[in-house]
């Protein structure tokens, strides 16, 4: 969270510190007061509260200009105590014109905020709320207030309601109300919500590869997660340029070999010889030797495709179908892929029907033809075992 250091130049740049508008005054304090606020803007604090020496109001709004401009004399000069005094006092005398209350009630949130107050300045901050007031610079206070209390619940529920609001209207909510959630979830130990609103991070801010690492890292723990999904957590990870190391180059290698998807396999393991990830150090051998073993399963399952396709097709399940389909599809084959995943669900005898649904999408997807009709399909994949979350992460992160 920020520091009094940080929140006192927040204040500044908001412009919480200026002096009020013009207000009706008698004429025995207009002249000090014109001259105090002429020297306030000058950011000569100390000579303004010299001139305002012995200077006492005769009615409410005498009483209301004099501690404003007092209030933001001492403001200048730091010494937040007295300034927080004049600003409630100003507050108290009734004559706050209805444009200014929430504004002044802010101030008063922020100085507290300085002083370590928590208590007084959520109190101000609610009157600020109270008055209209629902600027950026009211809600930073509440940020910082609640940050340093360690009030993580109240924290939680406050940018949820954000977050969720944004949502409602259409908007894409706010990094910095998405990171404070899954802060204060991490606090409260609310391990399924921090999950939450890490997705969130993917899809409304998928460019930053951090997230989707981050994201793809926690995925696998969710109760539920089955690993029948980990080669897409790879493929997403590769996309997202989150795969980087020799040992998940082989890993995704030798699963896209046990998936029956050589030609995808041939085109993983290149991409690791090409970015000079695999093929050097000790382990440059067995690289190759799985580099050789990906080559020869290439030629082999090409030179049986067309039986295996043959005999998918008379198989009583539609799950052969939906893998042979995926296999031409990962050949970049794709109009034949999605009508033989498409034949597959249709026989309706599959032993994991929203995997297929999966798949599908995912050739669609990768087709580059249908995007619309992809992402349609990928939202429709249901279930608890991790399938739903995965088909929104291809729809975030564009896999290919």
């Amino acid at each position: 969270m920020k520091t009094t250091r940080l929140l006192a130049a927040m204040l500044l740049a908001a412009g919480l510190l200026q002096v009020p508008a013009a207000h009706a005054v008698s004429a025995a304090v207009a002249k000090p007061l014109k001259e105090a606020s002429e020297l306030v803007h000058a950011g000569k604090a100390k000579e303004a509260l010299a001139k305002l020496n012995g200077v006492t109001g005769t009615g409410p709004d005498d009483t209301y200009m004099l501690a404003r401009i007092r209030g933001a004399a001492y403001q200048r000069m730091g010494d937040n105590g007295a300034a927080v005094q004049q600003l409630e006092a100003a507050f108290a005398t009734g004559k706050v014109p209805p444009g200014d209350a929430g504004p002044l009630a802010e101030t008063i949130a922020g100085v507290y905020a300085q002083q370590h107050n928590n208590a007084q300045s959520l109190k101000w901050i609610e009157k600020a709320r109270a008055a209209g007031d629902n600027s950026g610079t009211l809600r930073q206070i509440q940020d910082y207030v609640q940050g340093s209390s360690g009030d993580y619940g109240q924290i939680a529920r406050d940018n949820a309601a954000k977050i969720q609001a944004a949502e409602s209207s259409g908007r894409r909510p706010d990094e910095d109300d998405l990171l404070r959630l899954a802060d204060a979830y991490r606090h409260t130990g609310n391990k399924a919500g921090d999950l939450v609103v890490k997705e969130k991070l993917v899809t409304y801010y998928a460019a930053n590869k951090q997230y989707a690492g981050i994201y793809l890292s926690d995925l696998p723990g969710k109760s539920g997660f089955s690993p029948r999904f980990s080669l897409d957590l790879l493929r997403l990870r590769l996309s997202s340029g989150n795969l980087t190391a020799a040992a998940d180059f082989m890993e995704m290698g030798q699963l896209l070999l046990q998936a029956q998807l050589p030609a995808e396999a041939k085109t993983v393991v290149d991409k690791g010889y090409a970015a000079g990830v695999l093929g050097t150090g000790a382990e440059a051998p067995r690289q190759q030797r799985l580099r050789d073993l990906v080559n020869k399963s290439v030629a082999d399952a090409a030179a049986s495709l067309v039986k295996r396709t043959s005999d998918a097709k008379v198989s009583k399940t539609g799950d052969d179908l939906v893998t042979i389909g995926a296999e031409y599809a990962s050949m970049g084959q794709y109009d034949e892929g999605i009508a033989l995943i498409q034949q597959g669900i249709a026989k309706d005898t599959l032993k994991h029907p929203e995997d297929a649904k999966l798949r599908l999408g995912v050739a669609q997807l990768q087709s580059g033809k249908a995007k619309a009709a992809a992402i349609k399909q990928l939202r429709s994949v249901q279930g608890t075992d991790g399938a739903p979350e995965v088909a929104r992460l291809y729809i975030a992160l564009g896999a290919s």
